[in-house]
């Protein structure tokens, strides 16, 4: 049996307020989400990247801020899609600091 299904069974015997609150959770939890946007340990050492790929988000951001059009980045970055794009800079204006204190650290390595 799968977790869904499990879930499902788990919902039947809820009550709607037992729900209400599982769906208070579940909203929180993915409002954290960056749809198009993981972190891993084991790739590029845990910073943000573009899924499916090992491109850092900080990296499109400095580009971005160095003059690089989209049109280039995608041209560069075959595996790129825009949509990637889109998401990499919703995720940089929603985690700004981070990504500032990312581009930060490179330059100083």
């Amino acid at each position: 049996m799968t977790i869904l299904q499990q879930a499902n069974q788990l919902l039947v015997l809820m009550t709607y307020a037992e729900k209400a609150q599982l769906l208070q959770w579940v909203v929180r939890d993915l409002g954290n989400a960056a749809p198009g946007i993981e972190s891993n340990h084991d790739v590029c050492g845990g910073v943000p990247c573009i899924v499916r790929t090992r491109i850092p988000v900080w990296v499109l951001e400095q580009a971005r801020r160095l003059g690089t059009s989209e049109a280039d980045l995608l041209r560069c970055y075959p595996s790129l899609r825009a949509e990637d794009l889109t998401n990499a800079w919703a995720y940089i204006r929603s985690h700004l600091a981070e990504i500032e204190q990312q581009i930060r650290e490179n330059e100083e390595n």
